[in-house]
C-alpha cells in the first residue's frame, strides 16, 4: 500500500510541475551555403523543393503529398499522407519576405492534432554565401509539457532541421 501512496505522489508532483514548466517550445539551426543568397532563397521560397531535403519526407518514399495553390506564394498548402513516421498533416505559406523569408503555418493532423509556425531564412554572408536558419515555435499543452523534464525537444527536433540544412547544402552545392 505504501508504494502505490509513494507512485500516486509522483504522479502528483509531476503534475504539479507540469503547471509550472513553459508550454513554449522552439528551435533554430543554421547552416551556411555557399551559393549567392538570390539562388538559395529561389529555392527554398517552393515548398515543394523541401521534398528533396526535409528529413520528414525522406522517411516515406511512398508520402502522397496533394498540392493547392501557387507555390511560392502565400497561400500555398501541401498536404501529406504518409506512414507511422510522418503521419497527416499541411504547411501553408503564410507570408513571404522576397529574397529573405518564408513563414509556413504547420499542422499536424496524425497521429495527434498540433500546431506550429515555422521560419525559413536566407542572409548574404558575401556575394557567394548565404546564411539560412530554418526554425519553429509551437507550444506544448500540459500535461504534455511535462516531457520537457525528461527530454530535450528543442534538440530533438532541432536535429532533424540541421539534417534538413545539411541535404539542402548538398543539394545547392552539387
Amino acid at each position: 500500500m505504501i508504494v502505490l501512496y509513494i507512485i500516486l505522489g509522483l504522479i502528483g508532483l509531476l503534475l504539479l510541475a507540469g503547471l509550472f514548466i513553459s508550454k513554449d517550445l522552439q528551435a533554430n539551426k543554421e547552416i551556411v551555403i555557399n551559393k549567392p543568397v538570390d539562388e538559395v532563397f529561389g529555392f527554398i521560397k517552393y515548398l515543394k523543393n523541401q521534398q528533396l531535403y526535409s528529413k520528414w519526407a525522406a522517411l516515406d518514399a511512398d508520402m502522397k503529398n496533394e498540392y493547392n495553390g501557387i507555390d511560392g506564394q502565400p497561400g500555398f498548402v501541401n498536404h501529406w499522407v504518409g506512414n507511422k513516421k510522418v503521419g497527416e498533416g499541411e504547411q501553408e505559406i503564410t507570408a513571404i519576405e522576397e529574397g529573405k523569408a518564408i513563414y509556413t503555418d504547420l499542422r499536424f493532423i496524425k497521429p495527434f492534432k498540433s500546431f506550429a509556425k515555422v521560419k525559413m531564412t536566407a542572409e548574404a554572408i558575401d556575394a557567394n554565401s548565404t546564411k539560412v536558419s530554418w526554425g519553429f515555435q509551437s507550444k506544448m499543452n500540459y500535461p504534455m509539457n511535462i516531457m520537457k523534464l525528461f527530454m530535450n525537444m528543442n534538440e530533438m527536433i532541432g536535429k532533424d532541421f540541421s539534417t534538413g540544412l545539411a541535404n539542402l547544402k548538398n543539394l545547392l552545392e552539387k
